[in-house]
């Protein structure tokens, strides 16, 4: 049933002892996996908020998280949420990538640590098989890795700053990755050749007063219909160190690579740091920062939102549920808390008479 963004409400909200920095729901939608700042992961179980701690078996924060094993969704769909989600997979900023039993009792251990990125590792994303994890970090390199065993597969180098986001195509035939000057690659995933870049420099920022690059391509997700792609970040960086900017979100014809439209946010301070093509075709956006926390959407084809939500706390990161109607964001106050969207009601028919 299609979605109305415009009754969205925060249904639950759970808190950890730890300021919040990423999540993702498990492609079942039973769970919703969470980072914190004392380095560990949580699971927590939908809808009851029941919480599972994963040990901080990391040297650092985790921001990275994806499910791998393959296998389709309950209702059989293929698609970013295909994995069975039996493994789960995470990214540190100590540079490591580690993977556990997703679905195990009481704080499992990682089953294996593979030594990933020389700095940290900024992003994971799993093939729609689940055969295949693509990783990106600060050594300016994008990665892929045999989801069954670890073992590195290729490398793909070229980016000229940090990678901040990657995403495997709904097509299986190429990856795309996006990095803090902005640029977005794309990948033949069959070759490790570079098919073609995006130009998302919009959302790059340079101050000489504080000598800051600031911004970069945070996320990347390609609509239903393939048609478009979405870069999401920040602009109007004239206080970097002091956290003033804007969320944007830039849409680029998927065909083409030329900019649709620019999706800004009236009169909210933040970062969009992460946007998600919904499957009705309309993109929600998880942005926090000095103006709060707040849920956007947009169409296509439309620089105007077509709602805006404001969450209790800034957030830092937000997925989208399997049903198309749940939205997780995290949050400094360390809270998850999981909205929804209502399901729009069909106009009642003439009755008969």
């Amino acid at each position: 049933m299609p979605a109305d963004p415009k009754q969205t409400h925060v249904v639950h909200q759970w808190k950890h002892t730890s300021p919040l920095i990423s999540c993702r729901f498990d492609p079942s939608g039973k769970y919703v996996f969470t980072t914190a700042e004392d380095r560990t992961v949580q699971r927590w179980e939908l809808p009851s908020g029941k919480k599972t701690v994963f040990p901080a078996v990391h040297d650092s924060w985790v921001r990275g998280l994806a499910f791998v094993d393959g296998g389709t969704t309950p209702d059989g769909r293929v698609g970013p949420h295909a994995s069975s989600g039996k493994t789960l997979v995470t990214g540190g900023f100590d540079g490591r990538m580690m993977w556990w039993p997703a679905t195990a009792a009481n704080a499992p251990q990682p089953s294996r640590k593979i030594d990933a990125h020389d700095g940290w590792v900024r992003y994971l994303d799993a093939s729609t098989d689940g055969k295949t994890i693509a990783s990106c970090g600060n050594d300016q390199l994008v990665k892929l890795w045999n989801a069954a065993d670890g073992k590195p597969v290729r490398t793909l180098s070229g980016h000229a700053s940090h990678v901040y986001s990657v995403l495997f195509h709904p097509d299986g035939k190429h990856l795309l990755s996006g990095d803090l000057g902005g640029e977005v690659r794309q990948w033949d995933l069959a070759t490790g050749k570079l098919v073609r870049t995006i130009d998302a420099k919009a959302l790059h920022s340079y101050n000489g007063g504080q000598q800051v690059h600031y911004g970069g391509v945070r996320s990347i997700s390609v609509s239903k219909d393939r048609k478009y792609v979405a870069c999401g970040g920040l602009h109007k960086a004239s206080n970097p160190l002091g956290a003033v900017n804007e969320p944007i979100v830039l849409l680029f014809d998927a065909k083409t690579g030329k900019k649709v439209n620019s999706c800004v946010a009236a009169g909210v301070r933040g970062v969009a740091w992460r946007s998600v093509f919904h499957p009705d075709g309309f993109v929600v956006t998880g942005s926090g920062g000095s103006g709060g926390g707040w849920l956007l959407f947009w169409k296509p084809g439309s620089d105007k939102e077509i709602h805006k939500f404001r969450l209790p706390n800034t957030a830092r990161d937000m997925d989208l549920h399997p049903d198309g109607l749940q939205v997780a964001t995290i949050h400094h106050d360390r809270q998850v808390r999981i909205s929804r969207m209502a399901p729009k009601q069909k106009p009642a028919g003439k009755k008969k008479v």
